[in-house]
């Protein structure tokens, strides 16, 4: 079974003005595209494999052969982490967050704006291409704020991503060029706070 390219749930300017039409369709049709093509590439080779859908495979890293293992990490969690992506951002969102996931955001932080600088502060501070991620540990039953290298998941840890912020230059350098802190705080505006706290419940409940 064939990893696909997800469908984006929104047009390629919804996210105007904080991220504009073009990156995201260069990032969802382009980059993604590239993520999903070279996995599936890695992935004929280890036919034993191709029936795990992307999330078991992130959990279960140490069962992929060596031969092909990195190229799962890269491209397997450039898929994974992108259609994350796509899903925790869309028009008219932003703002506050509510309910469950702002419990537990206060919970964890302290507040919710303790938890946007912690999240810049990682976002801002991991030295080339990554990810700042708020992720639900189920060890603990808290949420946490960590930072990944290239495209890394945190699945691969145990973790669960709820919500993470591409700092890849591709995700914001044709409008914010070398200015990632600014793209950084433009990005809460464009926050689907529901498909957050979605997620944070699926991970709650072991999904």
């Amino acid at each position: 079974m064939a990893h696909t390219l997800p469908a984006l749930p929104y047009a390629f300017d919804a996210l105007e003005p904080h991220i504009d039409a073009k990156t995201m369709e260069i990032h969802s049709q382009k980059h993604h595209k590239a993520y999903v093509d070279n996995l599936n590439k890695a992935l004929e080779s280890a036919p034993e494999l191709a029936n795990k859908d992307i999330t078991t495979l992130l959990r279960e890293i140490a069962s992929v052969p060596a031969s092909i293992k990195q190229a799962v990490i890269n491209n397997g969690g450039g898929h994974h982490n992108h259609a994350l992506f796509w899903d925790v951002m869309g028009p008219n969102a932003g703002g506050e967050p509510t309910g469950a996931i702002a419990d537990a955001i206060k919970d964890a932080f302290g507040d919710f704006a303790k938890l946007k600088e912690t999240v810049k502060a990682n976002g801002t501070g991991q030295f080339g291409s990554g990810w700042s991620w708020v992720v639900y540990n189920p060890t603990s039953g808290k949420l946490e704020a960590i930072k990944k290298p290239n495209q890394d998941s945190p699945l691969m840890d145990g973790l669960v991503p709820v919500l993470g912020v591409d700092v890849w230059e591709h995700a914001y350098y044709l409008k914010y060029q070398n200015l990632r802190p600014a793209y950084i705080d433009a990005w809460w505006n464009v926050v689907n706070w529901k498909a957050v706290e979605a997620k944070y419940a699926a991970a709650k409940a072991g999904k």
